[in-house]
């Protein structure tokens, strides 16, 4: 291995396909205003879309300009509900408010990745994954936020596929791994054909 990227990251489930997938990395957060870029985005009218690409970007060019000949991986994740982005729930009942408006209904994931070096983007890939909820209770989403707020609480959407947010949905079109934040697949190919793992 000639090279080793960055993960301007600290997403543990991030690190954790890359570890799985036998890519070598190096953790290094970056330190980015993400509400401020993302406030000053949707003022603008950008599409959820190219706000998680935005966000990645800005992670990524964040990291590169201290770390100049190194590949730069900088990743973001947002959830697309009719047009309008959720976040993170902040407590326990912006969560159960966030499910009861998502039930019932289709919305994306969008997991967007864009790799730098010497302060320049040199890949970038948007995966989605379309989802739709069952019209499932009150009773049911208020006992889930209760038995999963300790883990949904870093979830954007306040859901884990991996865990009991499963049971929420009624169909699920796309990439597990995009669910999971990463477009895992297209990224090792764009490594591969680089030369920065073997193919």
């Amino acid at each position: 291995m000639s090279a080793h990227i960055l993960l301007a990251s600290g997403s543990q489930i991030r690190a954790q396909l890359l570890r799985q997938a036998a890519v070598p990395f190096e953790v290094v957060v970056a330190r980015v205003d993400e509400e401020a870029i993302k406030a000053a985005l949707l003022a603008e009218g950008t599409s959820p879309r190219d706000i998680a690409d935005a966000l990645a970007e800005a992670k990524a060019r964040k990291v590169s300009a201290k770390h100049p000949g190194v590949l730069v991986l900088g990743c973001d994740q947002v959830l697309d509900l009719e047009n309008q982005l959720l976040s993170k729930p902040t407590s326990p009942e912006d969560a159960l408010e966030q499910l009861k408006q998502m039930r019932g209904k289709r919305h994306m994931l969008l997991s967007a990745a864009v790799i730098y070096r010497d302060g320049e983007p040199i890949w970038r890939h948007v995966g989605q994954v379309r989802l739709r909820m069952h019209d499932s209770s009150d009773a049911y989403l208020t006992s889930y936020v209760a038995r999963n707020w300790d883990s949904i609480q870093h979830a954007v959407g306040a859901y884990k596929l991996e865990e009991e947010g499963v049971r929420l949905f009624s169909n699920i079109e796309g990439s597990y791994f995009n669910v999971l934040g990463l477009p895992l697949v297209e990224l090792l190919n764009y490594l591969g054909l680089q030369g920065v793992i073997d193919q």
